[in-house]
Parts: structure tokens; sequence; C-alpha cells
């Protein structure tokens, strides 16, 4: 028997008939009737018995129901599985996120995952832009999500947010309104590693003013250099979600000159998202989008 034919079978067992096998099935009579018909040819016996108080089934068909019934309470399972699947419940996602973005957009991404997929488990990892390429590369997780940077030719880049830098001054610092590098500079800009994706951006950008900062220190964790501004330690330059934590602690203010930075999501390009990967990365997204939107409201006048 084909599955079509089972399928037929239970509906008229189901039923009691073969219009309320079609109602059922949401086909016509004719279809029905033609199926199980098709079915008895095929087995060699018949199923039911055409009576005039409706259709009877067999003694063969009567040993065949337990077997039959077993076979549509595991498709109900698989169908059960498969919503599940596709709601992202059961499944086990790795991701990891460069340190400033994992405060300040995963930590709220997973709370809202966690709320609407009580099933899945994320697994979150930080780190900087080369560990996560390796850790991409060898399996050890899913997606990462990073500040733009050159990734090998085995990853994808897909770029979901772009912005501009930002200065962050003391709480008391008396200027006013965007201000420049090179006045930064003076104010003993500190420096963010070459090396740092966006190290890179604001090294080309002081080379192509000919600056020079005075600062002799160079840090690769963004909040660090937060904490060094909050300590009196100078001024510094990082990318709007470090400083949105920093909102009520220090004067945040634009930069005159373009200081570009943009948030990435990287992958494998052999490696397909699964449905809680992908329900993850709309959250991320809406998450950026959010944050985008309220940029007005971090700046300082």
């Amino acid at each position: 028997m084909r599955l079509r034919h089972i399928e037929v079978f239970q509906a008229v067992l189901q039923a009691g008939s073969v219009s309320g096998a079609a109602r059922l099935l949401n086909v016509s009579q004719p279809n029905v009737s033609r199926v199980l018909n098709h079915a008895e040819q095929q087995l060699g016996f018949t199923l039911f018995d055409r009576t005039p108080q409706g259709l009877i089934v067999t003694p063969e068909g009567r040993r065949l129901m337990p077997e039959v019934e077993a076979l549509f309470s595991h498709i109900q399972a698989i169908g059960e599985l498969a919503e599940q699947l596709r709601q992202g419940e059961g499944q086990h996602v790795r991701i990891g996120s460069a340190h400033a973005l994992g405060h300040s957009v995963m930590a709220p991404v997973l709370v809202d995952f966690r709320r609407q997929t009580p099933g899945g488990s994320v697994e979150l990892v930080t780190g900087h832009f080369n560990t996560l390429s390796q850790d991409l590369l060898q399996y050890k997780m899913d997606f990462a999500l990073a500040f733009g940077e050159q990734a090998t030719q085995e990853l994808v880049a897909e770029s979901i947010y772009q912005a501009n830098m930002v200065a962050l001054l003391p709480k008391n610092a008396e200027v006013e309104g965007p201000v420049s590098l090179a006045w930064l500079c003076e104010n003993d800009l500190l420096m963010l590693q070459q090396q740092d994706p966006l190290g890179q951006v604001l090294n080309r950008v002081l080379r192509e003013n000919g600056l020079m900062p005075h600062s002799a220190l160079f840090i690769k964790t963004y909040s660090v250099i937060a904490d060094m501004v909050l300590a009196g330690g100078g001024v510094g330059v990082v990318d709007t979600f470090t400083a949105r934590r920093y909102v009520d602690q220090l004067k945040i203010v634009p930069v005159m000159e373009a200081l570009p930075f943009e948030v990435i999501l990287l992958s494998r390009k052999d490696q397909p998202a699964s449905q809680a990967a992908l329900k993850l990365k709309q959250l991320i997204r809406r998450k950026l989008w959010e944050l985008g939107e309220d940029k007005r409201g971090l700046l300082n006048p």
C-alpha cells in the first residue's frame, strides 16, 4: 500500500463514509473512491464491504488497522517535531560576538529569544575578530556578530549596520558639539590598537589628516578606553554601542571627521543556518535597527 492509500483508508475508518473521508482530506468524493478502489486492486482484497447500511471494514482491513493507527501516530509526531524545529525549539545555537556587541546587542537579544523560544538553547562566546573567525572555521560556532573587517574566503560577511564612531569626553568637559580629531589628539586621545577593526579606521583617518596623537597608550578593549576617560586619563573614540553604556557618566559628542564602522554577521559558506539561528539573526537585525533609530538620544548637545 502506498501512503496515499493508507491515508484514505484511515480517513474512511475515521469518518465512516466516503463523503466524510473526502471532507477530512479536503478532496472530492470521486477522488476518495478512486484511491480506495486502487488500493484494493493493488492488495488483491477488499478493505470495506459496500452495504446498504454503509461501508463495513473487512476482516483483512481490521487486521491492518493497528499498523495504520501506529503509522499515523508516528506521522503526527513527525509533524509536531517539524513545527518545533520551525519555531527553533529543541535546537542549540552557538554564537560568537565582539565584546562590545555582546553587552549592548546580544544581551537583550538573548532575553527576547528565551521569551519567544523557551525550548531553544544558546551558547554565547565573546572574543576578538581573529578568534571568532578561527572558531567559525573550526565549526565551533554557527555564526558571529562582529565589527566589519576583511574575512577569509571560507566565510560570508553580511553587513547589517553602519554608523560613525563618536568621541568620549569627561562629563565636565567644557567643549560642546562636534570635536575634531586634531582637538582630540591635543587632549590625550587614547588610541585603539592598529590591528583592531575600529583601530584601522581611526589610524587611517589620522594619517590622512597628518595627525599624530600625543598618547602612548594603545588599548584593544573599547570599554577600557571608556573607563580610562572616566578615570581622567584622556579622551577616546569608540563605537556607538560602547558609548551607549556610558551615556550617564561621560559626555558623548560627534567627531567632525567621518570615522565609519559597520557591524557584520559572519558565517561559513558551507554551513546552512538552522531555524533557531535564523530567528536569532532576525532578532539581532531588529535590535540593531532599534538602537540605530535611538542614536539621536545618544549624543550630547
